[in-house]
């Protein structure tokens, strides 16, 4: 399955910032991957003191059910099981004066830790 960022119809997962577009892609370069097939994965695992948390990482390609964002240049890969969770979520980049990095702004969100690293929906 696939789904756009660009227009069309259909409904996407998640949208991404041009920021956060911007960050991974060139992440992807550094890693000599090709951006043309290769991705970020974003999904949802069982951890945190709030149940669930985000995971975030580069494959070289999608898997056969995948929904893939295509964003800014960038593609995004979501398995079947971490889409109803972050479903309507939006992947941005924060560059702070603490910190930076990825942050997910997920709407499904019922509770979060304290440290916000982990959530329940």
């Amino acid at each position: 399955m696939s789904t756009t960022a660009d227009g069309g119809a259909e409904t996407r997962t998640v949208t991404v910032t041009e920021d956060a577009a911007e960050q991974a892609l060139a992440l992807l370069e550094s890693e000599e991957l090709d951006t043309d097939v290769a991705g970020l994965r974003l999904f949802v695992q069982q951890g945190g003191c709030a149940g669930l948390s985000y995971g975030m990482r580069f494959d070289d390609a999608p898997e056969d059910d995948d929904t893939i964002v295509e964003a800014h240049g960038l593609r995004v890969f979501v398995d079947p099981s971490s889409e109803k969770y972050i479903a309507g979520s939006k992947l941005d980049y924060e560059n702070g004066l603490q910190a930076a990095g990825f942050n997910v702004e997920n709407p499904n969100v019922e509770a979060e830790c304290g440290c916000g690293e982990s959530f329940r929906t």
